[in-house]
C-alpha cells in the first residue's frame, strides 16, 4: 500500500534513542518513500546515529539538537528545516518522558517535577506545534501526529502528573484538530501502552535489586493486563504512527489511536 510519502518532508521529534519510538519511526518513513527528513533531540550524538542510519537509506535528512522544553530553540530548529528544505508536510511529536515514580501520595510529591513534567510533554509538544504550523497552513496542507500514552485510561498509578500531562495531549490533538482542519492540517494521536525502551527509567530504578524469580512475576503480573499478552515494541508505535501520517488516513483527524495490546479499549 502507498502511504503517501514520497516527495513529502517530515520532522521527527524525540528521534536519538537507538531504541525508541522516534528513531524507528523516522526509519519507517524512508522506508516507505519518505526521502527528506529532520530529525531533532536533546541528545546530539544519539541523533546523529538515527541521522547515519537515515544516510544508509538514501535519506536526504538534517540532524537538529533542541531542547522542546525551550521555545527559543525550537523556533530556530524550525527556521533551520524550513530553511534546507522549504517546507515541513508531516510533522510526529515523540520527545517526552516519565520523570515520577508511580503510587506516590500527592501529599509527598515535588511540585517542582509536576511543572517540569508539563512543560516536557505537553508545554514542549505546543512548542513544536506552534513553530510549525504556520508553514503547514500556508501550503494548505499538514499532517501532525502527537504520541500520548495509554496511561491516561489507567488509574492504578495512583496520581501521576505524568498520564495527566499525556491526557492533555489528548484535549490538545482534538482541539488542534478541529481549529486547523479548514487550512488543510489534520492532527491526530498515538497513544502507545508500555513497552522496553529507554523511556520511564526512573521506573525501573528498584528492579535492580529484584530477584530474577522476582522479575518474572512482577512481568508476569503486568502481562496479564493485556489481552494479546505481550508489550509493545517500538515498531508496533512506528506502524500505527506511518498510518495516521499517511494519505491512507487522509479522512482521519482529532482521533487518539490507542495501541497498547488490548490494555485500553
Amino acid at each position: 500500500m502507498d502511504l503517501g510519502f514520497k516527495g513529502k518532508v517530515a520532522l521527527v521529534t524525540g528521534a536519538g534513542s537507538q531504541i525508541g519510538f522516534g528513531r524507528e519511526t523516522a526509519l519507517l518513513f524512508a522506508k516507505e518513500g519518505c526521502d527528506t527528513m529532520a530529525v531533532t533531540d536533546i541528545n546530539l550524538e544519539d541523533l546523529q546515529k538515527t541521522a547515519a542510519s537515515l544516510d544508509q537509506m538514501g535519506c536526504r535528512n538534517v540532524a537538529l539538537k533542541a531542547d522542546i522544553m525551550d521555545s527559543g530553540e525550537v523556533d530556530a530548529m524550525v527556521k533551520k528545516v524550513l530553511d534546507e528544505f522549504g517546507r515541513i508536510d508531516i510533522l510526529c511529536n515523540v520527545a517526552g518522558d516519565i520523570l515520577h515514580k508511580d503510587g506516590v501520595p500527592i501529599d509527598e510529591q515535588d511540585p517542582a517535577v509536576w511543572e517540569k513534567q508539563l512543560k516536557l510533554n505537553l508545554i514542549g509538544t505546543m512548542n513544536v506545534t506552534k513553530a510549525v504550523v504556520p508553514s503547514m497552513r500556508a501550503q494548505k496542507y499538514g499532517v501532525i501526529v502527537n504520541i500520548g500514552s495509554g496511561s491516561t485510561h489507567q488509574y492504578a498509578m495512583g496520581v501521576g502528573m505524568y498520564a495527566m500531562s499525556k491526557y492533555a495531549i489528548d484535549l490538545f490533538t482534538k482541539q488542534l484538530a478541529f481549529v486547523e482542519g479548514k487550512n488543510g492540517i489534520r492532527v491526530n494521536c498515538v497513544a502507545p501502552g508500555p513497552a522496553p525502551t529507554n523511556f520511564g527509567a526512573i521506573l525501573r530504578e528498584d528492579t535492580a535489586k529484584l530477584s530474577p524469580e522476582e522479575m518474572e512475576k512482577r512481568r508476569a503480573a503486568m502481562l496479564g493486563h493485556f489481552p494479546l499478552g505481550r508489550m509493545a515494541t517500538a515498531e508496533d508505535i512506528a506502524n500505527a504512527t506511518a498510518i495516521m501520517a499517511s494519505d491512507v488516513t487522509g479522512y482521519a483527524t482529532g482521533q487518539v489511536f490507542h495501541v497498547s495490546g488490548g490494555s485500553v479499549m
